[in-house]
């Protein structure tokens, strides 16, 4: 099918919305256009095979030998065409609901959820249902045949009159799901990430992949576990059938959405996929490939989508199961689930053997969100933590902002695979991508910019040639090339230690009416004596100050022995006394214990150290000259990692000089009186502006 047939047929389907107009709105039309779409292409498929079908029907013979004679992994069992279906009138609706109940389930589920029964009442309540059922009975949707097929439906130009291939009718439904996308802006984000996008993703999976898997000629896997409407599974495919069309490629996915998941599927089986291998259900909750793994995995999960409906059975696998599971690396908050499909996906890798053959390579699509949020000991920190100490992670490419049809913000590529090259091993490539974009003629949503295809180009080649990873001993981000565009880290650049920095508790020591009372209502108090008569004793102390403790307790003992009551002691009453009438002071006596001073929290400090660097060494350089009596409570150092790509391409820019600054100044100064010498009226409204 030529580019020109393409594009007639797709309007000819699109402009079915014309007679929708009015009693549908415009968002609704692909609910009606994409389900006949479907209906149409599985009549023409089953057509060459109908009347073996209807006898074997007739036979009473299984439908396991009714697929067999299709070909097609499905089949209808009823007598009833759309182009009768047209012109049955008034039983219109009836037979058209009759003819989709005779598919098998592997059709049938699809068209149940587009939600086609209430849309065909819809129609017919309308006036519109025989209309819309022909136009769709005359299109010639028959699949592309050998070449000895082609040449007898050949006109006398060469041109094929029919025949579409299950490739070209995927390309279609894309346009058809881009056409509503674009009359729908409230949902085109949802439907498919950019084509451009997905090439890229697939690039630098594939091109710049040190090995092929597989054996050549050997069937390629692709998973998407957030796979929504089917569009990146359908870009992958044709782009790694562009890369090697030697190889073929199968097509996985999962999606929860039962609407985008009925889109999928049809386009799935429009291409001749297996109809099972997208999956209706929640990643997370539902391992819909329990067991299978892939050479290829991609997605684009839904940025900042929190996971509470999944808490429970996501908590409890990462509890029994751990590492054994899809979630032992660590859960992230629960208003982001990203990283848990990144897990997920890490799951289905296959294993890679001692000689570096087989694994699987990760493309996910994430916003700047996973790269650092988190703590160190957070959930998202450990999952960066694992996943960079097991050496999964390649490379991470950031892209330009307004990319997307349903946000402007910045996203990141991440790459993943489990058989890096040897130059790869213990290291992370970085590139930046933010500049590579170029104008759209005409805004989609939030999508003002796009990659063109020598941005591709050139950032695949870029990521590909990256150079290895330096030595432990070089500075982070050694290697650089392009123009700083490219940067090389270890693994270990990305981890820190979070140290707890403490400085000793000084207090004076004071006697109110609060602090007495205070102290009297202590535990250790209350066990050795009246509160009461405790208070009323140490009343006439009400004023005093001392400079320690040991004055202190010393003044409360006198007055309480004095009262005749017995004083309490120990370590508890001293702690009761120290919170009771303690009072910070900066030149005030220093608190300790049996362990050495005690910290003020008031005054802890948290601060960032790298791995490669001696905590104590940081100490004594950074805080020592500043606060000399500070110390590390090591019991509260904490390990974590993140990834500040935007602080590792800062580049800085210097201010203007002042004398630069003064000069505007003094021109401006100048203008403004020059327009007072002309109308001072306007010249004081500027003056007031200025």
């Amino acid at each position: 099918m030529s580019s020109s047939t393409h594009a007639e047929l797709s309007s000819r389907i699109w402009a079915v919305s014309e007679l929708l107009r009015g009693d549908f709105k415009q968002s609704e039309y692909g609910r009606v256009i994409l389900p006949f779409l479907v209906l149409r292409r599985l009549e023409c498929v089953l057509a060459p095979t109908k009347d073996a079908v209807l006898a074997a029907v007739a036979e009473g013979r299984p439908d396991s030998e009714l697929r067999a004679i299709t070909g097609a992994g499905f089949c209808n069992t009823s007598p009833l065409a759309l182009r009768a279906i047209a012109g049955a009138g008034s039983q219109c609706a009836e037979q058209l609901l009759a003819y989709c109940g005779a598919f098998s389930p592997e059709a049938r589920d699809v068209l149940e959820q587009y939600a086609f029964g209430p849309q065909v009442e819809r129609l017919a309540a309308a006036g519109l249902l025989h209309h819309v059922v022909g136009r769709f009975a005359e299109l010639d949707l028959q699949p592309a045949e050998g070449a000895a097929g082609r040449a007898a439906r050949e006109g006398e130009d060469g041109e094929p009159r029919g025949g579409v291939s299950n490739h070209q009718m995927g390309y279609l439904f894309e346009e058809l799901i881009r056409r509503w996308a674009e009359q729908s802006h409230e949902t085109a984000g949802e439907h498919f990430t950019p084509p451009e996008v997905v090439r890229l993703m697939v690039n630098l999976l594939a091109t710049a992949d040190g090995q092929a898997p597989g054996m050549p000629g050997a069937p390629r896997t692709v998973l998407d576990p957030a796979c929504g409407t089917g569009g990146m599974l359908s870009a992958a495919q044709e782009q790694l059938l562009r890369l090697d069309p030697d190889s073929p490629v199968e097509v996985f996915g999962q999606e929860l959405n039962p609407e985008s998941w009925a889109i999928c599927r049809s386009d799935m089986m429009l291409r001749g996929q297996a109809p099972g291998a997208i999956v209706l259900g929640n990643s997370l909750t539902q391992d819909g490939h329990a067991g299978a793994t892939f050479d290829y995995l991609l997605a684009n999960p839904p940025f900042g989508v929190d996971w509470r409906k999944a808490q429970d059975a996501v908590e409890r696998e990462h509890q029994e199961l751990g590492e054994r599971g899809r979630f032992g690396a660590g859960l992230p908050r629960v208003n982001d689930g990203a990283l848990l499909f990144l897990q997920h996906m890490i799951a289905k890798m296959k294993p890679a053997d001692a000689s570096g053959s087989g694994g699987s390579r990760i493309a996910i699509l994430f916003n700047g969100s996973p790269l650092f949020s988190g703590q160190a000991g957070s959930g998202e920190s450990r999952i960066r933590q694992w996943i960079l100490e097991n050496d999964l992670l390649e490379g991470i490419v950031a892209l330009p902002d307004q990319l997307f049809y349903n946000t402007g913000i910045s996203t990141y590529v991440w790459v993943l695979t489990n058989r890096k090259a040897a130059e790869r091993k213990g290291g992370v490539v970085l590139l930046d991508a933010r500049d590579h974009w170029r104008k759209m003629r005409r805004a989609l949503g939030d999508k003002r910019k796009e990659l063109g295809e020598e941005h591709i180009a050139e950032l695949t080649r870029l990521y590909a040639e990256a150079p290895p990873v330096p030595p432990a001993h070089a500075p982070d981000g050694t290697g650089g090339t392009a123009g700083g565009k490219v940067k090389i880290f270890r693994n270990e650049d990305f981890g820190y230690r979070r140290i707890t920095v403490e400085r000793p508790l000084r207090l004076r020591f004071e006697a109110s009416e609060a602090s007495i009372a205070q102290l009297a209502a202590a535990k250790p108090v209350q066990r050795a004596a009246d509160a009461a008569a405790f208070a009323a004793a140490l009343r006439p102390l009400t004023g005093s100050t001392w400079a320690t403790a040991a004055d202190a307790l010393d003044a409360l003992t006198a007055a309480v022995v004095s009262a005749g009551l017995a004083c309490p002691s120990g370590v508890a009453f001293a702690r009761a006394l120290r919170e009771a009438w303690g009072v910070s002071d900066p030149e005030g006596e220093v608190q300790s214990s049996v362990d050495g001073p005690l910290p003020d929290p008031a005054l802890r400090d948290f601060e960032t150290v790298p791995l490669g660097q001696d905590p104590q060494d940081y100490l004594r350089r950074e805080v020592l000259p500043f606060v000399p009596d500070a110390w590390i409570d090591h019991t509260k150092t904490k390990v974590g990692y993140e990834i500040p790509f935007t602080r590792h391409f800062y580049v800085y820019t210097p201010p203007r000089p002042l004398a630069a600054i003064d000069a505007d100044l003094r021109a401006v100064q100048a203008e403004i009186q020059a327009l007072w010498a002309r109308e001072p009226w306007a010249a004081q409204d500027a003056h007031q502006i200025s």
